[in-house]
């Protein structure tokens, strides 16, 4: 399947979907406080986005059992919520997405739960701007694997690890679309710098950095979802779902 260029019009019912998407994980993160439990977050996420007119996305898809996925910790993606109660000190990852009239918004983001360390704070301040500066190298007539790049080298030259088996993707009227989009050159998917399709007007995409302060490994919980660092080390997650426009890209999730 090739890329889908989206026209004018879809591109502006995913600029509503993107906006309901952000404003939902806006209202989630003001309830990440020490004593809540991650499927109580899942239940706000889905009231939330149907009050706001859209469909949680994530509920069904592969047979995924929750609206939210809540990664704490060492958990990197896909962490399904449950009666896990958050403590102080605790970094969570909140990842969601919606369907609106057909088509998906995609946003993930670290938080703190309370006061976190100085370590993971620093871990989410890193992977918030590897995702700027995989967002800035996105735009029309650059190569896919320049996000790669960007993201790589902004992680690695402040001392962390990127993940290298799960990737960012288009996204559109389906939540994952061609292309995938590494966040590092070492991936098996990876592409160079120069490399790789070239970014046109009218791509959606969802870019999001996995950044680790140990290795790169993961491996993957016996519900067989959840993925975490193989390590133990604390993880972070950002995402944003753009639009390939003819300036800079346009970012379709910002809250």
């Amino acid at each position: 399947m090739g890329i889908i260029i989206k026209s004018d019009g879809e591109i502006e019912v995913m600029r509503e979907a993107g906006r309901i998407t952000a404003e939902v994980l806006k209202r989630l993160v003001s309830h990440v406080k020490p004593g809540i439990r991650t499927e109580e977050l899942d239940v706000i996420a889905e009231k939330e986005a149907r009050g706001l007119g859209a469909v949680p996305s994530f509920k069904g898809y592969r047979g995924y059992p929750a609206s939210l996925c809540v990664s704490v910790n060492d958990e990197i993606v896909h962490g399904i919520p449950d009666k896990r109660i958050l403590q102080n000190g605790d970094i969570v990852s909140l990842d969601f997405g919606v369907i609106y009239k057909g088509f998906q918004g995609d946003v993930a983001r670290t938080v703190a739960v309370g006061k976190a360390s100085l370590s993971a704070c620093k871990l989410m301040e890193v992977t918030e701007e590897a995702l700027k500066a995989g967002i800035a190298a996105a735009c029309g007539g650059c190569r896919l694997g320049d996000i790669s790049a960007a993201v790589e080298e902004y992680a690695e030259s402040r001392g962390y690890t990127v993940v290298r088996e799960y990737t960012g993707h288009g996204i559109g009227r389906n939540m994952h679309e061609d292309p995938q989009i590494p966040n590092t050159t070492k991936s098996v998917f990876g592409l160079m710098r120069g490399t790789g399709p070239v970014l046109r007007r009218g791509m959606t995409l969802a870019i999001e950095p996995m950044v680790n302060i140990g290795s790169w490994e993961t491996k993957v919980d016996d519900n067989g979802w959840t993925v975490r660092t193989r390590d133990g080390s604390l993880s972070a997650h950002f995402e944003d779902t753009i639009a390939i426009t003819d300036g800079k890209p346009e970012v379709l999730t910002s809250a």
